[in-house]
């Protein structure tokens, strides 16, 4: 990932002494010095240089070189060096090379040609290479393959610059020819990428008339077969019945990438139930076989995206992926949980809460390093599973109370929540909980832990037997009373010499009474010492254990909940009639239910459309998987999926003006947000009576943002258009800029034309979602991330709650503070809000505001995250909506 240097590196630009001291090395015989003023000279050009005196010199003492470096570097410098002068034509002195690399197409040697073949590839200049084609041709039957492979893609290259279907006019036909007859996998799979990229239908008419070999075929040239079908399909749907079963049959292929782009491309195609099904099998396979832990999270994002739109039929295949469990990363663990916890139902429960109680107990060996925090999410996902299914609790709450004594201090605490609240929900259970409880009690270690389990002796020991019990088992784990003992020995004088040795006796010189062992009073000597001893600890027997240790360390708040239950205890047992036990009722607690995912879609029709009878149509020549697809996009028109899809407001609001309407060139950008990848399809527009020539599309970003190829130049005719685009690279969850401009050429114009494009600004809100997370997870989050950003509330909406929901809105988040919490009129408000990006960083947002008694809004939104960039952008996010009222 490319980032800006903070370093500076001196390095001395081209001088005169140091151009000299090339051009002599250059000169020399010495194959180490050329090679070394070769590097140096490409160093200079790559700064910014241009060297001009250099070339002859390059070309009289370098070019002959037949050493392979030297030869490599020499088309390096060829490569660096401008060609043209600035009127747009190839300087003379050009012609000199071309020589060379005719000699060099024909050399013996065949690393040679192979390296000038693909020089050649980099190649703009059709002057240049308009004499080297028939040595090009000629090496596509060299008997080498690495010389074939890399013609082909020299003719690739050739073809595709402008004019270039007139300097080679049949090149698609010797391809086509090359491709019948090529032994090699990779010149096959270069050829076949040639005609993809050139001469599409005969690309498509080869791949149907091999269907049958498809299979036989090597891994290079089925994925680009796999991307010719991706590239058809999407152009046209309507024939991607006649790509499926080459899918299908690739679907066996040995090689795990091909699998994979197998698996991808169907469920991009088709959303019948036999294709996903398939995909999803083949991704479960990967996830169980690879041993790669980058490929298994890969899976698992492919996975995790057919949950979300496939989720009945990913449910079949939860045991599968629960398989993944198994790989000791804990990334892997937490990814597959996610996964699973959302595709339980009443069928599956079962199985999976089994394997769960088995994995909890493989982390009591030890063996792995991080087995706690591993255990942590078992327990979690547990939990969550027995908050679904209720029905489940009574066969794993037993097995986790093992675990309240857990040196992993946040486990702990999980398992006592858990415990907290299926005693809550299940009352038929709170018995043996609480037995097993007072059972286990003096294994707990953590303050946390115990106030919880505190809580809950004080209030679900309901029987007499259980309210002896707890008092008892409080009563052991505190040991015996006190804690602290004041203890004072005054002895006689035959003993003072012993005392006089501790360092804190004093000696007094006055008379006192002092108290004998009898009893009886006596009248001490002046000359005796007393010692008094300062406060002990009074150290408890062996089963004094938890409590009695925690309190020592000044566990104060600890020591009231003991009190607080001690009470409770005893006060229980005051009311508790030996002979009936009375259950006494609880202020019951109700939990929320979560929010529906998602809402209804209102879909709608235009009276004119076309209805198409599914069941009246004539099915004659269609296979099972083209009728499930008719299906599928029957419910997918009735669900409004395609309006949505189709949408043209929403595609208007992504179309940005680059230019103004006064320009000679008007220029305006689509843009489209997938994930790590931004597209541009940027229509440019000439308004002039002149042909542009060289028109090029220069962009620059700023942020996180990488341009990934630069766009060619075009030659655009009076008042044409064309469309051009340009692909970046999104690296983190940053607002980024695009900037640039587009330069051409006129014929009444000698110098070039630059128009300034308006910067694009590319919104943070393409890049986070909303997500939900435990409080206990907020909270540890909030104290470990290090960038903060405090945002002062200042709006014009007077409601609180129409100020978070605002809020919420412009933000894309979720907010995980309980509605009934929010719920009242108060004149305060304080919720958590959340989200993750999909570079799996996490956002966390603290609204805090209060209402001021001219009835205005006031207070802070603090935005944490891990990152600076999400906290100054989504803070700049918040600045600029929070004043809105809608």
């Amino acid at each position: 990932m490319e980032k800006s240097c903070t370093l500076l590196v001196h390095f001395d630009k081209g001088t005169p002494a140091i151009a000299t001291e090339i051009k002599e090395a250059l000169e020399g015989s010495d194959v180490s010095a050329k090679i070394d003023a070769m590097k140096k000279a490409i160093s200079l050009l790559l700064n910014g240089e241009t060297l001009p005196q250099l070339f002859i010199t390059i070309v009289r003492y370098v070019l002959p070189s037949e050493d392979h470096t030297v030869q490599k570097l020499l088309l390096l410098y060829l490569e660096i060096i401008d060609k043209k002068d600035q009127k747009g034509r190839v300087l003379p002195e050009m012609i000199l090379i071309c020589q060379n690399l005719r000699n060099n197409l024909q050399h013996p040697n065949e690393y040679i040609r192979g390296v000038t073949l693909r020089f050649l590839c980099r190649l703009n200049e059709t002057e240049i290479i308009e004499p080297l084609i028939p040595s090009v041709l000629q090496n596509l039957e060299h008997r080498h393959p690495f010389i074939r492979r890399n013609a082909i893609l020299a003719m690739m290259a050739i073809y595709k610059l402008p004019h270039g279907d007139q300097l080679l006019v049949d090149a698609p036909e010797m391809i086509e020819k090359v491709l019948s007859t090529e032994q090699d996998q990779s010149a096959k799979r270069n050829a076949f990428l040639m005609l993809f990229n050139c001469d599409q239908d005969r690309a498509i008419n080869y791949l149907l008339t091999n269907v049958d070999k498809v299979s036989e075929w090597g891994e290079l040239l089925q994925m680009v077969v796999l991307e010719l079908i991706r590239k058809v399909c999407r152009t046209n749907r309507g024939e991607k019945g006649k790509y499926i079963k080459i899918i299908i049959s690739l679907l066996n292929a040995p090689s795990n990438a091909v699998i994979y782009e197998c698996a991808g491309t169907l469920v991009s195609l088709s959303s019948a139930p036999t294709a996903i099904r398939a995909a999803a099998n083949t991704y479960c396979q990967l996830l169980l076989s690879q041993s790669d832990n980058n490929v298994k999270l890969i899976v698992l994002d492919r996975l995790n995206e057919l949950k979300s739109s496939h989720r009945e039929i990913m449910v079949d295949r939860i045991m599968d992926v629960l398989r993944a469990l198994s790989s000791p990363n804990l990334d892997i663990q937490r990814k597959t949980l996610d996964i699973v916890l959302e595709l339980i139902t009443p069928r599956n429960i079962n199985e999976v809460v089994l394997m769960l109680k088995k994995e909890v107990m493989k982390t009591q060996n030890g063996e792995l390093e991080k087995n706690g925090e591993y255990r942590q999410m078992l327990i979690q996902a547990i939990h969550s599973c027995a908050v679904k299914f209720p029905e489940v609790a009574s066969t794993v709450v037993h097995l986790l109370m093992d675990f309240l004594g857990d040196s992993n201090v946040a486990s702990a605490i999980d398992v006592a929540i858990f415990v907290r609240e299926i005693i809550e929900t299940n009352p038929k259970l709170r018995v043996s909980i609480i037995t097993r409880l007072l059972d286990t009690f003096y294994q707990i270690r953590a303050a946390r832990v115990c106030c919880c389990a505190l809580w809950i002796i004080g209030e679900y020991c309901l029987s007499l037997s259980e309210v002896e019990s707890g008092i008892a088992t409080i009563k052991q784990c505190l040991g015996e009373l006190p804690f602290y003992s004041i203890s004072e020995e005054g002895e006689a004088p035959t003993d003072a010499s012993k005392n006089s040795q501790q360092p804190s006796s004093v000696t007094v010189s006055s008379r006192r009474p002092a108290i004998l062992s009898d009893g009886t009073y006596a009248t001490q000597s002046a000359a005796s010492e007393t010692a008094f001893s300062p406060p002990t600890i009074v150290q408890g027997s062996l089963a004094a254990g938890n409590l009695r240790s925690l309190l020592l360390t000044g566990d104060f708040f600890l020591g009231a909940v003991v009190a607080c239950t001690l009470t409770k205890l005893v006060l229980r047992l005051e009311e508790v009639q030996p002979s009936r036990v009375e259950d006494c009722p609880l202020q019951k607690q109700l939990r929320e239910t979560e929010e529906l995912k998602a809402k209804a879609q209102v879909s709608y029709a235009q009276p004119d459309d076309l209805i198409d009878f599914y069941h009246l149509k004539s099915r004659k020549g269609m296979s099972q998987l083209e009728l499930e697809d008719e299906v599928q996009d029957d419910l997918k028109r009735a669900t409004g999926e395609f309006i949505k899809d189709g949408d043209d407001a929403n595609k208007l609001n992504r179309v940005l003006q680059l230019t103004g309407f006064s320009d000679p060139v008007y220029a305006e950008a689509y843009v489209t947000v997938h994930h790590y990848d931004i597209v541009l399809d940027v229509t440019v527009i000439n308004r002039t009576t002149e042909t542009l020539q060289n028109l090029c599309l220069e962009l620059a970003t700023m942020g996180d943002l990488k341009l990934v190829e630069r766009p060619q130049n075009y030659t655009l005719a009076p008042e044409s258009s064309r469309q051009i685009k340009a692909n970046i690279k999104v690296s983190s969850t940053e607002t980024g800029v695009i900037f640039g401009n587009i330069v051409y050429e006129a014929s009444n114009v000698l110098e070039r034309t630059v128009v300034v494009l308006n910067d694009i600004h590319i919104d943070i809100m393409d890049y986070i979602s909303p997500a939900v997370c435990t409080d206990a997870a907020f909270r540890s989050m909030w104290a470990e991330f290090e960038w903060e950003n405090k945002v002062a509330v200042n709006t014009i909406i007077q409601s609180e709650k129409d100020f978070l929901d605002h809020i919420i809105k412009s933000t894309n988040m979720k907010c995980l503070t309980a509605p009934s919490a929010l719920d009242g009129d108060c004149g305060f408000l304080a919720a958590n809000l959340y989200a993750k990006s999909v570079f799996g960083e996490d956002a966390l947002v603290n609204v805090s505001i209060e209402k001021q008694l001219d009835g205005k809004l006031s207070g802070y939104i603090r935005i944490r995250s891990k990152t600076q960039g999400i906290a100054l952008s989504l803070g700049d996010k918040i600045t600029l909506k929070q004043k809105g009222g809608s």
